[in-house]
């Protein structure tokens, strides 16, 4: 069953325009790991899975054709929120590989440290110690 034994339930899935630029900066700035990276014949990225604690975010290059890419067209920026334990190391990490910060680790009311990014295409990215529990 998805969502136990280390398998998400839920994966933001993404298109960039240059996908392989894309996951340079989530790996370098971000800290993700890639799981695994599919191309087409012509370099373009067909399907790239990229790890961060037990969560996971889909990634491919846009104008690939396809049903999903062809839904996704028009589609804007997407917002993703991610579960750290260190906000201020990942925030330096995400500094020091140019990254535009729209909001410096801060401490919120609910109890959550948290920071929030705009990657090179866009999306918006949090990363924070907010984690609720699910389920029960």
């Amino acid at each position: 069953m998805a969502g136990t034994g280390g398998r998400p339930s839920i994966y933001p899935t993404l298109l960039y325009a240059d996908a392989k630029a894309a996951i340079r900066q989530l790996t370098e700035a971000f800290g993700f790991t890639e799981l695994s990276v599919y191309e087409t014949e012509d370099g373009s990225v067909m399907h790239a899975e990229l790890i961060q604690g037990n969560g996971a975010v889909m990634v491919g290059s846009k104008g690939r054709g396809g049903l999903f890419d062809t839904a996704m067209k028009d589609a804007g920026p997407a917002g993703v929120y991610v579960v750290v334990d260190d906000v201020d190391a990942h925030h330096q990490q995400a500094v020091e590989h140019g990254v535009e910060i729209l909001m410096p680790p801060t401490d919120q009311d609910y109890g959550s440290r948290d920071y929030m990014a705009r990657d090179a295409e866009g999306n918006i990215w949090s990363f924070g110690t907010y984690a609720p529990e699910i389920g029960g």
